[in-house]
């Protein structure tokens, strides 16, 4: 894997060729960042632990039932993955009202949604993500009627296994972003979940255990994701 090519760097990974067409690699980093790159850091140790966090969540889902793009985590940064024609869309679930949902409808911050809402957002760092709808998505060909509708099927079942793991650790999964991609014609779950895609709060104090802590200049921002790795049963 010496000759490995960097193909794309990210706020948070870089993706690298394989020794094999249909894989990939990634490198998870320890950069962080927040409002649309305007503000980065470099966070000791991050990229391990979401490397790690995301081998975790990825090998349970699969366990599960869901088909993921991951197929095994190489070292302490690294994650070989399936190479998927990734479909622009992120599908966002939320069981509580945070971050941008509370400014734009109004609503507190907390508030139990039932049932759950699903958002699918473009993938466009340029326009910054802006929200779409399921006639958007099939007007302009990012996917099909049967892929939305796949997309929509596998996002809402992973909320339910992953509110359930995460409620087992005493932890709150407010919302998360989930994105597909197509392999050799089957939708695949891909990219990475780890606390740099999600929302999750202590169930007792409500404390944030997520990269809002680096949103909001809270500190402790890897040692929060140690603390829920930790609870889950991931080895660091």
């Amino acid at each position: 894997m010496s000759d490995r090519e960097a193909l794309y760097e990210g706020k948070a990974k870089i993706v690298y060729t394989s020794s094999t067409e249909d894989a990939l690699i990634l490198h998870f980093k320890d950069d962080t960042s927040a409002f649309d790159g305007e503000k980065v850091e470099q966070l000791a140790r991050k990229g391990e632990v979401n490397n790690a966090f995301n081998a975790f969540i990825m090998e349970y889902l699969q366990s599960e039932g869901v088909p993921t793009h991951f197929i095994r985590r190489l070292d302490a940064r690294e994650s070989l993955v399936r190479r998927l024609d990734m479909i622009p869309v992120e599908c966002v679930v939320r069981n509580r009202a945070a971050g941008s949902l509370t400014k734009r409808l109004g609503i507190e911050e907390g508030r139990v949604l039932e049932p759950p809402t699903l958002e699918f957002f473009l993938k466009n760092d340029a326009l910054h993500d802006p929200m779409i709808n399921t006639s958007h998505i099939r007007t302009f060909g990012w996917a099909s009627a049967e892929e939305v509708e796949a997309m929509r099927r596998w996002t809402m079942r992973v909320n339910t296994l992953l509110k359930a793991l995460f409620a087992k650790a005493d932890l709150i999964l407010v919302d998360f972003k989930l994105e597909f991609g197509r392999f050799q014609g089957e939708l695949y779950l891909g990219d990475e979940f780890s606390p740099d895609g999600c929302r999750l709060w202590d169930a007792h104090s409500l404390e944030k255990m997520d990269k809002d802590r680096f949103r909001r200049n809270l500190g402790g921002v890897v040692e929060a994701y140690q603390e829920v790795a930790q609870r889950l049963g991931v080895a660091l």
